[in-house]
């Protein structure tokens, strides 16, 4: 038992974010994300059961510093034909990764097949139980200063 972590940091979550390093990226997804069909370079799916993709960010920006390095420390799948406008599940999850990015640094949209081929690409996948669709997410390993 460790002290000072949230009990729903499951430990294959910590043992994820303890492996990766600055520039690694993290796809943190929705219930309708193919994880296991879209295999990532240490071919690991975390799941959070139980969490929304809301909670799972939180969970996750409080132990990963996220990257302000780069033109974006997140990156969230675009609606079909909705551009940059924001579902709603986009706007709550805007709200937890935006006080989490460092200064500068940039939460940007993603068209969503430019998102299914840049998250292989990703360190591993994190599945929430989101529930609303384009949930998907990813964030990129920032430095602890």
């Amino acid at each position: 038992m460790l002290k000072g972590i949230d009990p729903r940091v499951t430990p294959d979550l910590l043992d994820v974010l303890m492996r990766m390093g600055h520039g690694d990226e993290l796809a943190v997804v929705d219930s309708n994300y193919p994880a296991f069909a879209l295999p990532t370079r240490s071919g690991r799916v975390v799941d959070l059961a139980g969490l929304d993709v809301v909670e799972g960010l939180r969970l996750i920006t409080k132990l990963m510093p996220l990257d302000g390095f780069t033109d974006y420390g997140a990156l969230w799948m675009e609606r079909d034909g909705a551009g940059d406008r924001p579902d709603p599940v986009h706007v709550d999850a805007l709200d937890v990764l935006r006080p989490a990015l460092p200064e500068g640094a940039a939460a940007r949209s993603i068209e969503r097949q430019a998102f299914y081929a840049h998250a292989p690409g990703c360190y591993a996948v994190v599945r929430c139980t989101e529930n609303r669709p384009f949930g998907c997410f990813i964030l990129r390993m920032g430095v602890v200063f």
